[in-house]
């Protein structure tokens, strides 16, 4: 089989490149080592936001493409893109004077041409405090309140991959490039992979090969160490608590008191997390994970904030850690610049580094045109292209969603389609926008699968068919963390879960008992890394 471009990497950028280069007319193929998103792409901040401290930084131009990107994205996938609004409480001995972040604020909404979310506000101590309850107040000065907007990273990276084999791409998910193919003068024509799965080894041809696999960037660019390495990768850390032990109505930006990093404090539904941490990390990309110097951190950070939440290592339901690909240089990792920047080796490989999330489609469209060029310049652009039309085509789960964006219409049509309790029909549409009524479809087919994943929580079975038959998902691991997330909601992480919803894919994908019970002791192991930190002494961490 071959190929105008090959994409090594499933990530967000990875998947965004498949479908601007889809969309072009080009013939595409994506190869993914594990799941769609299984790296950084699922393991974020979730957010989609400007960066108001990459203001501080004097990276205007950063902060402008984001702003402009967080539009788009309100627009093609406004299921998935939700304007969320930010507390950034100021006290009394503080780096920052009101006057000064108002100035900031001014400038952050001018970036965005005054088309935020809503315009910020200056909030008095008094009304702060109203907004938000569990706030410190002890020395609180007041508290800008502006709006950025929270997203599900994992299913932003999904929709984007499965419009990309709308549009023709070709995904192979769980297909590990294990090396090169190259003609007599050394020139990359194509990859051999390996089906993890079914253990099937080949080669995939093409005129062009990306490299976009985030902290596996400089693996797979130069597995012998011959190049210098383009990263430095970051640690990410964030927790999981219960709403009720710190309940919020807005996320609060929150400054260490130790070393001043900014930081979160997220509502997310019946959960808050809490996050991030930024610290080198040099060890394999597979087993980062969530220390006890992490948790103490953050809850360090909490204590000062939320003193009345009283936040002990015992309240912690969930962790995740994900690392950021950032272009190489010194200086604290904090400080390291958000921006990308592509490359092309003598032997034609395209690598993309650093960037950030909400900023993927314009580097995907990039990226796109360098190999277009390359192309070009070797003769393998076989026809005209047509407009890459990124942001304007909707992802598939906004596609019919109404321009009023009220969520709750969508809800009451995957009512009429088979009874649901509110809380299912909200999460159904939360998670697959206008393509909620196709799972209500499955349910109204078939009761049975109207059962719940595990008790006392609103995901259906119905979920685990459509992630199989419609999202492909291959394992356990990537319905119960990627496609829905009870791996990081549920108290018990989805345990209960597992063995439930491997029956239900073996039945459904011809597993023996052996491979059913390898994907639940998987899934275990995934699980029981997000709790290591628990066997650590929570000491005192760098964030």
């Amino acid at each position: 089989m071959s190929y105008d471009i090959l994409i090594i990497g499933g990530g967000i950028v990875g998947a965004g490149a498949a479908r601007d280069a889809a969309m072009r007319g080009l013939k595409v193929a994506l190869v993914e080592q594990e799941d769609l998103a299984y790296g950084t792409s699922s393991r974020s901040s979730k957010l989609v936001h400007g960066g108001l401290r990459y203001l501080q930084q004097g990276e205007l131009s950063l902060v402008f493409e984001s702003v402009s990107e967080r539009r788009v994205l309100l627009e093609i996938a406004p299921h998935l893109v939700q304007p969320l609004g930010f507390l950034f409480p100021l006290y009394k001995g503080g780096k920052l004077s009101p006057a000064t972040l108002n100035l900031g604020m001014w400038l952050y909404d001018g970036l965005s041409l005054f088309r935020s979310p809503k315009i910020h506000k200056n909030l008095k101590p008094r009304e702060a405090a109203e907004a938000e309850p569990a706030l410190a107040r002890d020395g609180l000065r007041g508290a800008p309140l502006y709006y950025d907007c929270s997203t599900d990273d994992a299913r932003l990276t999904l929709e984007t991959a499965l419009d990309a084999q709308a549009h023709g791409a070709e995904l192979f998910t769980w297909t590990r490039a294990t090396g090169f193919v190259r003609d007599g003068a050394g020139r990359i024509t194509g990859v051999k992979v390996l089906d993890r799965h079914a253990g099937t080894a080949r080669e995939l041809r093409a005129s062009v090969v990306v490299n976009a696999t985030g902290p596996w960037t400089d693996k797979v660019r130069s597995p012998d160490g011959g190049h210098a390495p383009l990263l430095r990768t970051t640690k990410g850390v964030h927790v999981v608590v219960a709403r009720e032990r710190l309940p919020l109505r807005h996320a609060v930006v929150c400054n260490h008191p130790g070393d001043q990093r900014v930081l979160f404090a997220i509502p997310w539904g019946d959960r808050t997390y809490i996050g991030t941490t930024d610290t080198d990390y040099e060890g394999d990309p597979a087993e980062v994970a969530c220390s006890g110097a992490d948790v103490r951190y953050l809850l360090d950070c909490m204590a000062r904030y939320f003193p009345g939440s009283q936040l002990v290592p015992a309240d912690i339901v969930a962790t995740w850690a994900g690392l950021r690909p950032l272009i190489a240089s010194s200086g604290s990792a904090s400080t390291v610049s958000r921006e990308h920047e592509i490359h092309v080796d003598a032997d034609g490989l395209i690598t993309i580094a650093g960037g950030k999330l909400t900023t993927y489609r314009k580097m995907s469209g990039e990226l796109v045109d360098r190999a277009v060029a390359m192309l070009r310049l070797t003769g393998g652009l076989k026809s005209p292209l047509t407009e890459a039309y990124t942001a304007r085509q909707p992802l598939p789960g906004a596609v019919g969603w109404p321009e009023d964006d009220d969520a709750t219409r969508v809800e009451k049509l995957v009512k009429e389609v088979t009874p649901l309790d509110d809380a299912v029909a909200e999460l159904l549409v939360a998670t697959y926008g206008m393509r909620a009524m196709d799972v209500a479809r499955l349910i109204a087919a078939d009761p049975t699968l109207g059962e719940p994943m595990t008790p006392d929580r609103p995901e259906r079975m119905a979920q685990v068919d459509f992630a199989v038959d419609r999202e492909l998902a291959r394992t356990v691991r990537d319905v119960l963390i990627r496609r829905t997330q009870l791996y990081f909601r549920d108290t018990e992480q989805g345990l209960l879960a597992a063995p439930k919803v491997a029956a239900r894919m073996q039945a459904k994908l011809g597993w023996s008992d052996e491979r059913r019970e390898q994907e639940v002791a998987a899934y275990r192991e995934e699980v029981a890394r997000s709790r290591r930190w628990r066997e650590e002494p929570a000491e005192p961490g760098v964030g």
